[in-house]
């Protein structure tokens, strides 16, 4: 009789699973008006490395034929270049069931501040100060540190580092954190750079995991525009500068903010379902394991 009752257990009673996860938010826009660069998408996860410097997350226990709600956060928008310019904007959130990584802060510009978010946006050398990350999920922005005869933004920050800070040595974007959550390593959440200008100008190099570069700026000469962050790693954008003194016109524009990613791994005994709303795929196994990547949308998951 115990035997089969226990047999009816096994039928009927779900088995709870483990899910390890990386969740990234959308990068933070770049400034303009030689400005700072987008921070990196706040990054959790629970494989190799986290965001911010903090200790790894913890895996999610689920059960099956549950729905989970999934969310990829959108890159922040970039400066523009207009007479009545846009302002930037922040990242989206990612989430995944009860995990939320922020949205990066945008970089800041000759007349707006940097943001705060899951990797702060970098300054601005117009009394603009850098914005801080939040703990656990990415770095603060760098600034401008009055040092040579630059004027630049401060590289935004990354998932793994601060933002340098803009002088005329350099002006890069944080860089970001390397997981191997799909089986190889695959570095994600890296800071914008910033624009600078000067005389002689190079734009700050983005952060290694997606992030933009800075459009460099040659003072009453030329301007570039920043470069956007990479789609899928939550890079921040690239700041953007002005050939000339004014921050209300002219100008380039900045990069957007690269979108995030959620990407899970949990046993191959275990399959996926992706609910209406969701762009993603499935793994075939591999080392005991199949992982989900999902690179866009927002709606639910769940497993068989």
């Amino acid at each position: 009789m115990l035997n089969i009752i226990a047999s009816i257990n096994e039928i009927f009673v779900p088995t709870n699973f483990t899910v390890d996860y990386l969740v990234v938010a959308g990068g933070g826009g770049g400034g303009n008006f030689a400005g700072g660069g987008g921070g990196a998408g706040g990054l959790r996860c629970t494989v190799t490395a986290t965001g911010g410097g903090g200790t790894l997350e913890t895996a999610l226990t689920l059960s099956p034929s549950t729905n989970y709600t999934v969310t990829v956060g959108a890159g922040g928008v970039g400066q523009d270049a207009a007479a009545s310019p846009i302002t930037g904007t922040n990242g989206s959130d990612s989430v995944f069931s009860t995990i939320t990584s922020t949205g990066g802060g945008r970089g800041a510009t000759g007349t707006t501040v940097a943001n705060v978010g899951g990797s702060g946006g970098g300054g601005n050398g117009n009394s603009r100060a850098l914005a801080a990350g939040t703990a656990n999920q990415g770095f603060a922005g760098g600034n401008y540190d009055g040092a040579g005869p630059a004027y630049a933004g401060g590289g935004g920050g990354g998932a793994g580092a601060v933002g340098v800070d803009g002088n005329d040595q350099g002006l890069a974007g944080g860089a970001g954190v390397a997981t191997s959550i799909t089986g190889s390593s695959v570095t994600y959440g890296g800071g914008g750079g910033a624009s600078q200008a000067a005389v002689t100008a190079s734009g700050g190099t983005g952060g290694a995991g997606g992030g933009g570069a800075g459009g460099a700026t040659v003072e009453n000469v030329s301007q570039a525009a920043g470069t956007s962050g990479t789609a899928n790693t939550g890079g921040g954008g690239g700041g953007a500068g002005s050939k000339n003194s004014s921050f209300s016109t002219g100008g380039n524009t900045a990069g957007a903010g690269g979108s995030g990613v959620v990407i899970l791994r949990y046993s191959d005994a275990r399959t996926i379902t992706f609910g209406a709303g969701v762009t993603g795929t499935e793994s075939a196994p591999s080392g005991g394991y199949k992982r989900a990547t999902i690179t866009a949308g927002t709606g639910n998951v769940s497993w068989a």
